[in-house]
């Protein structure tokens, strides 16, 4: 309790109070992510790209770019909140710009909805990064608190990412889209209520403001930075749109590109510079060091692997639920539910059993729960692919097989995920922490790369408004035993590397 009492401003149930009202911002944003991601390819398919034969390569490539981008544009609203804005003025910046995005998509109008999703885009990558990093200024260097404290804090996450898709989907079933999308704007506005009056309880004292007065009144061509941001994240919007609508292969499937687009293009780049990059890092680093740090680019590219096989939760498989499982409860929109709740459901039973092993020192490595991870991901897609077998003359397969699938999935990601963040900063020297944070914050980026080139292997072309049964069926079992193939096997290359990588690792558990 000593330390509780030398920690300054407002506490409730041992916790900073400012933390449950980031609680609260964050549920409500993710409320309206989630909520939006459960209508997006159902929407595209069915409206924006609904006379187009190739309507699911279309909503495929769009899905990729989006979560590409709005991954990548993380890295940036960071850097500018560190060096101009604090996190404070970022979070309002992003979160005006978030709602901004889900009520133009509430209008009923193809012109507009690559300008939503480019403002979606530019508001995440001010306001996701920023409330994460908000929570743990809350604490003071070495608060045995502050993993509790983010276990609260992602329980909101997982809060909004469930509760999103069960009512967005219902409105957007019952009532039509948009007025699904609006429910998802009023919630990210909920979330910026919640933290403005945090600030104005004086909850958060002097945490979140931006790093001097100096940076932001500092003028560019007579503007003031902390006017210029806004304006050029605003200018931003209009470019990334264009990017989006740019889904269309740059050049023929023959050429040397193949079916890649502008973003594909980008990503490629980016990833080549970030490679030469690492190169020079590697070379100027010590042995040990270097050791490390190749331990944290496997740790990386294992995590990448597995949230693109995640992530088509969003695209593939709300697709293969909508066309293939028969669904009586819940729709297909609504099916983007199941993985926060069992997140929800597991999440502490499995805590405790890390807690558990490691008492009787039995608690695995972290290449080893990443390996088991991976194997976990592959089985439930195993899962999916077996559920042909059950298929009614229709086509349609029990809905049961969805159920496990996203269990294990679930499973998997708690092995992977929580440990994975925590781990690059213990294995990256402390000159370049901020640069391998970046590196794993666009793994999920390149994830998105993953999910985009797994779609459009798996869209179906039809001309027809209504496309399911075995047509699809045969497609989406296909590939979700290849899948299932390519996940396992990048589980047993992870078991193979263990035991070099926990030597590497040296004291890093």
């Amino acid at each position: 309790m000593s330390e509780i009492k030398n920690i300054e401003g407002p506490q409730m149930l041992g916790h900073p109070k400012g933390l449950f009202y980031l609680f609260f911002a964050e549920l409500w944003e993710r409320f309206s992510f989630y909520g939006m991601r459960a209508l997006l390819t159902l929407y595209m398919v069915n409206v924006v790209f609904e006379a187009l034969v190739t309507r699911d390569f279309a909503a495929a490539a769009v899905y990729s770019s989006y979560g590409s981008l709005v991954y990548a544009s993380t890295v940036v609203g960071g850097r500018i909140s560190d060096k101009i804005l604090g996190f404070r003025k970022s979070i309002f910046l992003g979160g005006i710009l978030m709602a901004l995005g889900h009520f133009v998509l509430a209008i009923e109008s193809d012109m507009t909805f690559f300008l939503a999703l480019a403002l979606i885009v530019v508001g995440n990558g001010f306001f996701k990064p920023n409330i994460s990093t908000f929570v743990g200024s809350l604490y003071k260097d070495g608060d045995t608190r502050k993993d509790s404290g983010f276990t609260i804090f992602y329980m909101g996450i997982n809060i909004g990412g469930f509760a999103a898709p069960l009512l967005c989907g219902w409105l957007g079933r019952e009532y039509g889209w948009h007025y699904g999308f609006g429910l998802a704007g009023i919630g990210m506005l909920a979330g910026l209520i919640f933290f403005w009056s945090g600030i104005k309880a004086g909850v958060f004292m002097d945490k979140g403001l931006p790093p001097s007065e100096e940076a932001l009144n500092k003028t560019i061509l007579g503007i003031k930075q902390k006017v210029l941001v806004p304006i050029l994240a605003c200018i931003a919007a209009p470019i990334i749109a264009l990017m989006l609508a740019s889904y269309e292969p740059l050049l023929n499937g023959e050429s040397f590109f193949g079916d890649q687009n502008i973003v594909n293009v980008l990503f490629k780049g980016i990833g080549i510079v970030i490679l030469l990059y690492m190169g020079y890092i590697l070379y100027q680093a010590s042995l040990e060091e270097r050791k490390k740090l190749a331990v944290a680019l496997f740790i990386t590219l294992f995590m990448t692997v597995f949230w693109g096989f995640h992530e088509l939760s969003g695209s593939v498989i709300t697709l293969f639920a909508d066309r293939n499982v028969n669904l009586s409860i819940i729709d297909a929109a609504q099916t983007n539910a199941l993985n926060s709740m069992f997140i929800i459901i597991l999440s502490i039973p499995i805590s405790l059993l890390w807690t558990y092993l490691a008492r009787k020192k039995n608690n695995p490595r972290t290449p080893y729960k990443f390996g088991m991870g991976l194997l976990l991901a592959g089985i439930s897609f195993y899962v999916l692919a077996l559920s042909g077998g059950s298929a009614d003359e229709n086509g349609m397969v029990p809905f049961s097989y969805l159920l496990i699938m996203y269990f294990l999935l679930s499973v998997g990601e708690l092995f992977m995920s929580p440990v994975g963040l925590s781990k690059i900063t213990d294995l990256s020297p402390k000159r370049i922490v901020a640069f391998m944070m970046g590196i794993w914050f666009l793994s999920s980026a390149y994830a998105f790369q993953v999910v985009g080139f797994i779609g459009k292997k798996l869209a179906v072309e039809s001309t027809g408004s209504e496309v399911r049964g075995f047509a699809t069926l045969d497609v989406y079992i296909g590939g979700f035993e290849l899948i299932a193939q390519y996940a396992i096997g990048a589980g047993i290359i992870v078991f193979i590397l263990s035991p070099i990588l926990n030597r590497w690792m040296q004291n890093v558990h």
